[in-house]
């Protein structure tokens, strides 16, 4: 048994008691200081302390990237889902590739990170892709760093349509946070579809204004964007989709002016994430009443 598995087993057997100390290794380990779960202050904490606290079956519920979908029609309308391909599947062994379109993007629906875009069919190690698709079926999220919505979805495949315009090769990501079924501000990811780690980020407040903050481990934007197509309509939808809970990431794509829905967040980044400069941490918890909605 390798490193990463033996972590993964320990971190699966784990009595839940203990799950407050892994938690705050974790955050030390990963954020350089003490995390205060009793009387959290700073934005990263109280993501601590969500994982915790926040277990009213809803936010697994959308946390599962296909039941959220259904939640998400009912909410604003079919008409801001991204297409599917195929099934639902429990099983890479169950995909008919030969009959999936040239271009396509495949998912997980239990977790992060758990997304493969495929631009074209002709060059794809179909047996490789399945090795990787089954393992990630195989591995429950929550005992990465214990987000515990993710427990108790079953794990599923899905492929959406492949939605990059023709000639291009981004598909910028718009991230509201909402506090309360409000967006406070937002952030941009550009330049990350073909190489992740090549990724922009910058943050901008609720009327799209540059403001003085990224994360570390993304290259920041340093220069005002112009408001995305349908910009005020996205504030909007994120609203309707965050009314109730206390906060929540809500995610769209804007292609060639139509919005889609991408996700719902309920711990964004793990709360591991490292702002600059260290005073958004604060800010950003300063808007989250932990006793206010879900």
């Amino acid at each position: 048994m390798g490193v990463r598995a033996f972590n993964y087993y320990v971190k699966s057997h784990l009595p839940e008691f203990l799950y407050p100390a892994f938690i705050q290794y974790k955050y030390k380990k990963m954020m350089g200081r003490f995390c205060n779960l009793t009387n959290p202050q700073t934005y990263t904490e109280k993501i601590q302390w969500s994982k915790l606290n926040r277990r009213d079956p809803i936010i697994t519920d959308l946390a599962d990237k296909v039941k959220v979908r259904e939640w998400v029609k009912g909410r604003i309308g079919e008409e801001y889902l991204i297409p599917t391909v195929g099934d639902v599947y429990s099983s890479a062994d169950e995909i008919d590739f030969d009959g999936l379109p040239d271009r396509f993007v495949i998912k997980a629906n239990h977790g992060c990170g758990y997304n493969i875009v495929v631009n074209d069919k002709n060059n794809l190690d179909v047996a490789e892709i399945k090795k990787r698709l089954n393992s990630w079926l195989s591995h429950n999220f929550a005992f990465n760093t214990f987000e515990m919505q993710y427990r108790d979805i079953k794990p599923k495949l899905y492929i959406e349509k492949f939605m990059i315009p023709e000639g291009e090769e981004d598909l910028p990501d718009y991230k509201f946070f909402c506090f309360d079924g409000k967006v406070f501000c937002s952030y941009t990811m550009i330049d990350y579809t073909v190489n992740h780690s090549e990724g922009r980020l910058g943050f901008f407040d609720r009327d799209y204004k540059l403001m003085p903050y990224y994360r570390a481990d993304y290259k920041p934007i340093k220069e005002q964007l112009p408001p995305p197509d349908k910009y005020w309509e996205m504030v909007e939808l994120a609203e309707t989709l965050s009314k109730g809970f206390s906060h929540v990431r809500v995610d769209f794509y804007n292609v060639e002016g139509k919005v889609y829905f991408g996700e719902m967040t309920f711990t964004n980044a793990s709360g591991l994430c490292i702002f600059v400069p260290d005073e958004f941490d604060r800010i950003l918890g300063d808007q989250w009443d932990l006793s206010s909605g879900i």
